[in-house]
């Protein structure tokens, strides 16, 4: 015992006197909370779009205005020639046609029907969905209020089902508050896996693995020394993290802290492993570097950060049993923001449980070291 807090407190004195190191603990945090969250969203704000209006009747004009007025648009011009509004499009100076034909109005009042077509730019298909599910929101309002002036209704003798939609989890739709677990997930894993390979691959660049390698330390207590701050540093990240949540985000927290402290440091335990058998597959931190780069890039973008993996095929679902980004992503989301007690995530603690005795078995079993 005595050796293995001896070889930690060595760690922590080698990562302390690291320059490079000292920043990604301190900064990246605060980088990564404050600009991140604001960057990765699908909130739509400013909707660039421009309108050709055939018609330039009062209802066409009334049509028009009423994306003008809306906050989430921003008109750019008025044009007559529908070729140098696509021009426009293609050129990505707009991210919308409003196209309203000739004879809109007079077809609307004599034949109950008019026809209005929206043009949008879809190279982003999950932009383009939402600014034509916001174009025929305001379409369909529009529309319902002409047809009660048209026919002499008032508001009240026009029979409607009313929906009141109640939103769990996330009342206000805040998509910050949904983005900074999973922010949360990726600054906790850089500490975890790309650091601690970084810092063993260190060892044998410097020459000091081989010192340690012909003394009485053995593989375990030299494994455990080694990888044990980092598991350290690395909650405290996330206690950081979540501090800076909670004054500048106002992060709830609904479920037990504790509880997710316990998975944070399970889940710490399987990415600690996976940095250690990198580590032993790579001779310089350039190799370490390029194999960690690839396996955080697929975890993140598998792990549901932005979409929910319920969504991803079948055989991607399949794979990311092996993802464990996938099952702390989940996991933070469901005790902050659901409340998620013990029994809700007592299938991701098996998984988890499982992984970390398998990783750290299998890359105690890769690393060599010679007695």
């Amino acid at each position: 015992m005595r050796t293995i807090l001896n070889i930690i407190q060595k760690e922590f004195i080698q990562i302390f006197r690291n320059k490079t190191i000292l920043p990604i603990i301190f900064i990246a945090p605060i980088i990564q909370m404050v600009i991140l969250v604001f960057a990765a969203t699908f909130e739509m704000k400013e909707i660039k779009f421009s309108v050709v209006d055939m018609d330039m009747s009062p209802i066409s004009r009334r049509l028009s205005s009423a994306y003008n007025a809306s906050p989430f648009y921003a008109y750019k011009g008025h044009e007559f020639n529908m070729q140098k509004a696509e021009d426009k499009l293609r050129s990505e100076e707009i991210d919308m046609i409003l196209s309203i034909p000739a004879h809109f109005e007079e077809n609307l009042i004599r034949e109950d029907a008019g026809s209005v077509q929206f043009l949008i730019n879809a190279v982003n298909s999950s932009k383009a969905s939402l600014i034509n599910a916001y174009s025929s929101a305001i379409l369909m309002d529009v529309n319902k209020k002409i047809r009660m002036e048209i026919l002499g209704l008032n508001p009240g003798d026009f029979k409607t089902i009313n929906i009141n939609t109640s939103f769990w989890y996330n009342p206000e739709l805040n998509y910050k508050i949904y983005m900074l677990p999973g922010i949360l997930v990726i600054l906790v894993t850089l500490i975890g896996m790309f650091l601690a390979a970084l810092n063993l691959v260190r060892e044998k660049e410097l020459g000091t693995a081989e010192q340690i390698n012909v003394t009485p330390i053995g593989k375990f207590q030299f494994i455990l020394g080694k990888l044990f701050p980092f598991w350290i540093i690395a909650l405290f990240e996330l206690a950081f993290g979540l501090i800076i949540g909670k004054i500048f985000f106002h992060l709830p927290t609904l479920g037990n802290i504790g509880l997710l402290f316990a998975f944070a440091g399970l889940y710490l335990i399987v990415v600690l492993g996976i940095g250690l058998f990198l580590s032993t597959l790579s001779s310089n931190q350039q190799q370490v570097m390029f194999m960690a780069f690839f396996f955080m890039l697929t975890f993140i973008l598998m792990s549901g950060i932005f979409t929910p993996v319920e969504s991803m095929p079948n055989w991607a679902q399949k794979v990311n049993i092996v993802n464990p980004f996938a099952y702390f992503m989940k996991v933070i989301r469901m005790i902050l923001l659901k409340g998620s007690g013990f029994k809700d995530i007592q299938h991701e603690i098996i998984s988890m449980s499982v992984y970390a005795i398998g990783i750290i078995s299998l890359a105690s079993w890769r690393y060599k070291k010679v007695s």
